[in-house]
């Protein structure tokens, strides 16, 4: 089983957007310090939720403060940058850390960050499959053209290339896809990419996640069988009431600011969670108590769905050195509980 952080950068309330990117990049030392696997950094525009708008940038950072972890996007957004760019910064990062960059990819929300970086809704609603391609094409062939609906070019040489890199296996980094719906299952099987499921579905609903994608992949002449990542949320105490409360004290203000932050680039209207359930849904669902109760979540989450990498979100509590305890907490009581 292998276990990360997963790094929102989040501005609770009352905090500044500096202390929000410090405390991202010390969760992340912290992590290489703790043992853990890896760490999934976010990226957010114009909003308090998470602070950090360029996952590929963060993670340059953190590959070169780090000498182990491994150090992934939980997304980029696809829809704001060119796949091209991407790309590079992908290949750029896979080889000069020695292959430990995974590329995470989403295609994000109706937000107004299409309208300022001048993806539209088209790129939104109907551009992500094209752009995805265009992405792993460059991180797998030599030289690229494109004669796309979005985005045509001459063919071009693919530089720095992915299987140059000295320290890692002659392969391109990873490349997961963020999946929210059937239909973003079925697009990651039959590209044969293992997906990134939300913090916000439960057991049953990432099993049958999982269960489709391996039937669809099949199908598409794919090994049935890969590196799914599971978001979650770790937050540990001596006492499950203790880790409950942290939370349900810190989180529902930063859900509040932060989600009704965003703006949807039509107008168009959206449901939002109320901030108390949703964070007492996550206690439920998530590693939230004791050490023995995060371990035996974890373990029962990887054999209802088959997934054994998790990327949980510890700065729940909205405090540095609450979160480098948690973190450390995670190293040291949970992850030998898991064999």
């Amino acid at each position: 089983m292998r276990v990360g952080a997963f790094v929102l950068a989040a501005q609770f309330p009352g905090q500044g957007q500096g202390e929000a990117l410090h405390r991202a990049v010390r969760t992340a030392e912290v992590a290489e310090e703790a043992g853990l696997d890896s760490v999934w950094l976010a990226e957010h525009h114009f909003v308090p939720y998470g602070v950090c708008p360029s996952a590929v940038t963060l993670a340059a950072l953190l590959l070169g403060r780090t000498r182990r972890l491994r150090v992934g996007t939980a997304v980029s957004v696809l829809p704001s940058t060119h796949p091209v760019t991407l790309g590079e910064q992908a290949a750029l990062l896979h080889v000069t850390s020695g292959g430990r960059f995974t590329l995470g990819v989403g295609r994000g929300g109706p937000w107004v960050d299409l309208e300022v970086f001048g993806g539209g809704l088209d790129a939104y609603e109907n551009g992500f499959p094209a752009d995805l391609d265009l992405v792993r094409r460059w991180l797998s062939e030599p030289r690229v053209a494109a004669a796309g609906a979005r985005y045509g070019f001459r063919e071009v040489a693919v530089v720095p290339r992915p299987s140059e890199a000295l320290d890692g296996d002659g392969k391109g980094p990873e490349v997961i896809v963020a999946c929210t719906s059937p239909a973003s299952v079925r697009l990651a099987a039959e590209r044969g990419l293992p997906m990134l499921l939300g913090m916000h579905c439960g057991d049953e609903d990432k099993a049958e996640m999982v269960a489709l994608w391996r039937r669809t992949a099949r199908a598409a002449g794919h090994d049935p069988e890969a590196g799914h990542v599971s978001a979650g949320v770790c937050q540990l105490a001596d006492r499950t009431a203790d880790a409950r409360e942290t939370l349900v004290k810190a989180m529902p203000g930063w859900f509040r600011q932060g989600l009704d932050a965003h703006v949807t680039v039509d107008g168009r209207q959206r449901a939002m969670r109320d901030p108390v359930a949703y964070t007492e849904l996550l206690c439920d669902l998530h590693p939230v108590g004791t050490p023995e109760l995060a371990a035996d979540r974890l373990a029962a989450t990887a054999e209802r769905t088959g997934i054994s990498r998790f990327a949980l979100l510890t700065e729940g509590s909205g405090d540095l050195a609450a979160t480098e305890e948690n973190v450390r907490r995670l190293g040291a009581e949970v992850l030998p509980r898991l064999g």
